[in-house]
């Protein structure tokens, strides 16, 4: 165990892992020669062909931080487009989310601290490095990798925050100053890639948290107000995107650009098609062609990318999109059948997109048909279905039965969850994919694939179904 260990040894074993490429690189990137892949919307992603091979920091599975790393290869590459995606996020492991994991901010005893912000800003760093490294230690370990390649899983998503990548001034003109969040996280990152490729799990590293925050919630890093667009936020982005890829590249299969960008907010959805693009373009000068690249909708709808980064011009991208039916009143009022008819036209409007644009993934979905998760809409804040997220508004019911533990899961319940488990399922064999939110929750259980294999209600074989032909 490290917790003993001071911040600056740890700034140290994480910089030791890596070795910076002896360019740096500043500017805005041009397109790369554009490559005819046919006539449809996107010739298949995998292959082994690659112009260029990322740097792979490779550790060996340990309880502790790693301190050494070796070349290694990514594991056989994933036919993108022919084979299906079908993987789990790893939510709440290098970044916080309240809900996911309560305690951590429970034993703060400071009801202030409500994201990994004002985790960092409020703590005495000493302290707050400790409860990380046991959280990054614990959360997720190697014994995960091996049941959710049991579980017939082939894929993980997983979230990486800005703070936590250790770029230096020889990548960037801009600052590299994290403070007040506390870094570290890189070096368990590196042993997960390696317990990934040990298992034969294949991964989509995702930056879940940008600069100035690009949505303004918690699972940002940074609660409030979404100011990514803002100043040299961007930039400083695409620099710390160029890092990853340079760095990982070899070692993930994707790169998702940035997580639920909020494109709704005027100065964000001005700048987001552009930072895609060169994002895009970025990846492609430092890790060649077979590192992918995933863009989202940005809460814009995949028609409004209708044509958007499509071969010719592009190559190897992929679109995320999230679907939660928990978040607005008129969701939370749906009936179970009325629930299972909206995933249904969820697939179709992505079947659609994805037969003339980009190869299409349901990147995040949970099990959930209430917000009553414990701090699911921030720390503090209640429910909207039992009335106390506001005051005045609709009230559907009480929590109790429908969260939590699954031991308080009525069998008629658990009968539901798995149909619409089945539904939300189909949406993303209809196009190439699905990943769902998340592995593990300390009291959530109807947000857990772990829980739901545990439980019944999620099948150990991924593609066993009761409901055969649901969406039909």
């Amino acid at each position: 165990m490290l917790r003993s260990l001071p911040l600056l040894a740890i700034f140290l074993v994480g910089f030791a892992l890596w070795t910076p490429s002896s360019h740096a690189q500043h500017c805005r990137l041009v397109p790369k020669q554009q490559v005819q892949l046919g006539t449809i919307p996107q010739a298949p992603l995998g292959g082994a062909g690659n112009n260029t091979v990322a740097g792979s920091g490779s550790v060996q599975p340990s309880q502790t931080v790693p301190t050494s790393i070796s070349a290694s290869p990514s594991a056989t590459p994933f036919n993108y487009g022919k084979d299906t995606i079908r993987g789990v996020n790893l939510g709440g492991w290098f970044v916080l989310e309240p809900w996911i994991t309560p305690s951590i901010f429970e034993n703060t005893n400071n009801s202030d601290i409500i994201d990994e912000y004002t985790f960092g800003q409020m703590l005495d760093p000493d302290y707050a490095l400790d409860v990380l490294q046991n959280h990054w230690n614990s959360w997720i370990t190697e014994d995960d990798f091996i049941a959710i390649k049991a579980a017939g899983l082939n894929h993980v998503r997983m979230q990486i925050g800005y703070w936590s990548v250790p770029i230096t001034s020889d990548y960037t003109n801009y600052t590299t100053s994290v403070s007040p969040y506390i870094p570290g996280a890189w070096p368990y990152l590196l042993r997960a890639l390696n317990w990934a490729k040990d298992h034969s799990v294949h991964v989509i590293l995702d930056l879940h948290g940008a600069p100035g925050s690009q949505n303004g919630y918690d699972n940002s890093g940074r609660r409030g107000s979404a100011n990514w667009a803002q100043g040299s936020n961007v930039n400083r982005t695409l620099d710390i995107i160029r890092f990853i890829a340079d760095q990982v590249g070899g070692m993930i299969d994707v790169l998702e650009l940035l997580n639920e960008p909020a494109g709704y907010q005027s100065d964000i959805g001005g700048v987001i098609s552009g930072f895609w693009q060169d994002g895009y373009h970025a990846v492609r000068q430092v890790a060649g062609t077979s590192l992918k690249v995933m863009i989202g909708d940005a809460f814009l709808g995949v028609g409004n990318w209708d044509g958007f980064l499509t071969a010719p011009s592009a190559q190897g991208v992929l679109m995320d999109y999230h679907e939660y039916q928990v978040f607005n009143y008129n969701q939370l009022g749906f009936s179970q059948d009325a629930h299972i008819t909206s995933s249904c036209q969820v697939l179709n409007n992505l079947k659609s997109y994805a037969s003339s644009n980009l190869y299409t993934v349901s990147g995040e979905w949970s099990n959930a048909i209430t917000d009553c998760a414990k701090w699911l809409n921030g720390r503090g804040v209640g429910a909207r279905w039992d009335g106390t997220w506001q005051p005045g508004q609709q009230v559907f019911g009480s929590c109790d039965g429908y969260s939590g533990d699954s031991s308080t899961f009525s069998s008629d319940y658990k009968k539901f969850l798995r149909k619409y488990w089945e539904s939300q399922v189909a949406i993303g064999e209809a196009v190439q994919g699905w990943i769902f939110w998340t592995w593990k929750a300390e009291s959530a259980d109807d947000w857990s694939y772990q829980k739901g294999l545990s439980g019944g209600w999620i099948p150990q074989d991924p593609t066993d179904r009761m409901y055969p032909n649901i969406c039909s």
